[in-house]
């Protein structure tokens, strides 16, 4: 007897959209890339970092 391996019903519905439009993952990519696959700018990383104050340990322990 074969034994099926289970698919949930959402990787079904992911699996049906994407059969339903292909390009699909290709415009998510373009989006993703809007927002976050960006060049990183080394100085205003350097910035952001000497700008950290750092964190007391327990911060909401009233002492």
């Amino acid at each position: 007897m074969k034994q099926r391996s289970y698919r949930s019903e959402a990787t079904l519905f992911i699996e049906q959209l994407k059969t339903q439009r292909p390009h699909l993952e290709q415009q998510q990519q373009q989006g993703r890339s809007i927002w976050w696959d960006k060049p990183q700018d080394l100085e205003t990383a350097k910035e952001r970092q000497s700008a950290k104050v750092a964190q007391k340990p327990y911060v909401y322990h009233n002492a």
